[in-house]
């Protein structure tokens, strides 16, 4: 069982990276790696179901914990992840209180029902293909679902200390670069964009809860560890690509 929601809890330094392409090879290199998990980007990538169920099996079969970013907040998509055996979610543009608790409800099983709530499947990967008692996935469930709500819009930080304070959310997750277009800024590293993560993190600390984050650099994560932040989804399978070939041509000595 993954113990990534426990660590994300006790604010040890994660760190992994976003998958763009839609293929369990690129899931399956990334997973043998040192990195402390994978997040299938299917909000801004062309994943559509079946390719989140192979990558989500490639992940697991080689122990790499992994989170989907679906498409929206929708019950279904979360559902689908959850269901396929992903660790959990990152869910993009929580604008308030009340879609964060839409979307926890959306991950945890219990009582109520309604299109909010997750439907209980047995025969999911998740729940062992019906090897696994009720019970027994209920407390799993609930024990590993990781809920991340990222945080990327004007109204989010209007409400972000309430956000924060949501049972069932699990960690935030700051979208700097949708912060940057929403606040009207042309550059990450503009005041206003400092001053806005700046509030998220304090309403982090505040509430107990853990805080992730994108950072253009690298060598800024010690600046953002110290003000709380412990998950660092940095680059992407696209820029490792793009990246390596371009060493590849200065150490071959083809680089204009």
């Amino acid at each position: 069982m993954s113990d990534f929601k426990t660590r994300l809890a006790s604010g040890a330094p994660l760190l992994g990276t976003f998958v763009k392409t839609p293929h369990p090879h690129v899931v399956e290199v990334l997973a043998g790696t040192g990195l402390d998990c994978l997040c299938l980007d299917a909000e801004h990538a062309p994943f559509d179901r079946r390719d989140l169920d192979a990558g989500i099996m490639a992940a697991r079969a080689g122990g790499m914990p992994v989170l989907v970013r679906p498409a929206s907040s929708a019950a279904h998509e979360i559902l689908n992840a959850l269901d396929c055996g992903a660790d959990g979610v990152l869910v993009p543009h929580v604008r308030s209180a009340a879609e964060a608790e839409a979307v926890a409800a959306s991950v945890h099983y219990g009582p109520g029902g309604g299109p909010a709530r997750r439907g209980y499947a047995g025969s999911s990967r998740a729940a062992g293909y019906g090897t696994r008692a009720i019970p027994d996935h209920l407390d799993a469930s609930a024990a590993t679902s990781v809920v991340i709500a990222q945080i990327e819009d004007l109204e989010a930080l209007d409400e972000i200390d309430a956000i924060a304070a949501v049972p069932g959310i699990d960690a935030l997750f700051i979208g700097r670069i949708d912060l940057t277009i929403a606040l009207g800024c042309a550059s990450p590293d503009d005041p206003k964009v400092i001053a806005a993560v700046e509030r998220i993190l304090a309403a982090c600390r505040t509430a107990g809860r853990a805080c992730g984050m994108f950072t253009p650099r690298p060598v800024d994560v010690p600046h953002w560890q110290a003000q709380g932040a412990s998950l660092f989804l940095l680059g992407s399978d696209h820029g490792f690509l793009r990246e390596g070939a371009a060493n590849l041509a200065r150490a071959a000595g083809f680089a204009q």
